[in-house]
């Protein structure tokens, strides 16, 4: 079962990104932008009909000035950065969140997003080679090949316990760097 989990992990981390290189430097209508994400994100689809992407949600995003609005209904190659800034985010963050967090420093500070969006994609790469260690440091204490029920929970359990730390993380960061403690 080690060995299937960890098949798994190297499956999820080799799922395409879209790179500043695919991204075309026009603007795009809507459709245009929904099918871009469709084809480049389509693996991390938890469920064939699945969105990533659609009209409503850029809408909802433009309404709640997470998103800049479109220029004469077509979106350009920043908009396309952002939206996938937001399709990383939103797995995790509340929707204010994200509104704090891009207000507080991408639209207040006049930021490259390119050169942002290019660092994000270098650092997901260093954090999958971290990942991978420490779900193979986690396999070696548990004895999953045995297929015990027990241990399979606790992987699950182990895996949500990082994830849920590392997300209070990143709102106590939101919370007291970027809003101030005034909000506690």
């Amino acid at each position: 079962m080690n060995i299937k989990i960890l098949e798994l992990l190297d499956e999820i981390c080799s799922h395409e990104e879209i790179e500043v290189r695919d991204i075309p430097m026009l603007d795009l209508y809507m459709d245009q932008v929904i099918t871009l994400f469709e084809s480049k994100l389509e693996a991390r689809k938890r469920y064939e009909d699945d969105k990533l992407l659609t009209k409503t949600m850029i809408n909802n995003y433009v309404k709640d000035k997470i998103l800049k609005p479109a220029t004469n209904k077509k979106y350009s190659p920043e908009h396309l950065i952002m939206m996938a800034l937001i399709y990383n985010l939103k797995q995790i963050l509340s929707i204010g969140d994200i509104k704090t967090l891009f207000t507080e420093t991408i639209y207040k500070e006049g930021i490259d997003v390119f050169d942002l969006y290019q660092r994000f994609l270098e650092v997901k790469k260093e954090d999958k080679i971290q990942i991978k260690q420490s779900v193979t440091e986690k396999l070696e204490t548990l004895d999953l090949e045995q297929s015990k029920e027990e241990d399979i929970i606790i992987m699950v359990l182990s895996l949500i316990n990082s994830a849920n730390i590392q997300k209070r993380l990143a709102e106590e960061i939101i919370d007291n760097y970027l809003v101030g403690e005034s909000v506690k």
